[in-house]
């Protein structure tokens, strides 16, 4: 989107702004975008942030009663089940996710699509049944998720591992050696107990007794010490990747105990500091665990 390679942005729920990394440059990407279409349950910021011609298209939640069918949904254990919506619908013109996108492709590709999406749209076990085509652990998706809940294969659970001897095989990655400057520490972005993704349902984040704000830095008590940050103190934070500057500004100090010349900060907030060229040498996904950042006494300390 940045370069103009890509015009058209359609997001499907979430918050595609936050949850990216360089907030600035992504906002930059989107607003160069000739169209931009958010599905979406409800608004959030990165509703602002848009193309030169935007849409935002309410759907269904899915507590919301859905005349197509079920859905299912993954656990954070594997285990797949069904969910039905009860609520009556915040409004009758309401469609589901799936209606909306496979709307947009019948009216983009026209009836001699190589796949019948109003079908799929109309009828979500047709989906399932191609899920249980290409998707390893999904056979016979419809019949088993009628009969109730379901585990995802799990090779350590299962102690079945697709090897040529069947046997589990351990790799040694060698740990990463970080050449920090004398004034920098290594930050990592953290989620709070009160948040799932970039959705934040409250401000107390009991694994860390932190209450009533996120704009917060966790430090070495030492650390913070030897520079004479005691009581309440805020930061401005630089990330350094090569020449390029980013900063994050007015983080309050939170002594803790994580290892010296190591910080943590939450997830979206510190986002704005993770070079969009910074990623991992394999998985190429962001270094949003790994920055190198110096600390500076704020500016505006409000």
């Amino acid at each position: 989107m940045h370069d103009g390679t890509i015009q058209v942005f359609v997001g499907l729920g979430g918050n595609f702004l936050q949850s990216t990394p360089d907030t600035a440059c992504t906002a930059d990407a989107i607003r160069r975008c000739s169209l931009t279409a958010q599905i979406a349950t409800t608004l959030n910021r990165g509703h602002l942030v848009t193309g030169r011609q935007a849409l935002i298209l309410p759907c269904l939640g899915r507590s919301e009663r859905d005349p197509v069918g079920f859905v299912t949904v993954e656990d954070a254990f594997g285990i797949i089940s069904s969910s039905r919506g009860s609520l009556k619908p915040a409004s009758d013109h309401l469609r589901s996710e799936t209606a909306i996108v496979g709307g947009i492709a019948h009216a983009t590709l026209g009836p001699d699509a190589l796949i019948d999406w109003p079908a799929l749209a109309n009828d979500y076990g047709q989906i399932r049944n191609h899920i249980s085509h290409v998707v390893p652990g999904f056979d016979k998706y419809n019949e088993r998720i009628e009969q109730g809940p379901f585990y995802l294969p799990n090779s350590a659970r299962d102690r079945r591992f697709v090897t040529p001897d069947g046997r589990a095989h351990f790799t040694v990655a060698p740990i990463s050696e970080h050449d920090l400057a004398p004034d920098q520490f290594l930050m990592t972005t953290i989620r709070s107990h009160d948040q799932f993704n970039t959705t934040v349902y409250g401000l107390h984040d009991r694994y860390r007794g932190v209450h009533g704000g996120r704009r917060v830095v966790f430090m070495n008590r030492d650390d913070a010490a030897e520079r004479g940050w005691t009581g309440a103190v805020r930061v401005d934070i630089t990330s350094h990747f090569g020449d390029e500057r980013r900063v994050a500004r007015s983080f309050q100090v939170v002594p803790f105990p994580i290892p010296r010349r190591c910080v943590a900060t939450y997830f979206p907030e510190a986002n704005v500091l993770v070079p969009v060229g910074s990623v991992a040498e394999r998985s190429n996904t962001p270094t949003s665990k790994s920055l190198h950042v110096s600390l500076a006494l704020a500016r505006d300390p409000s």
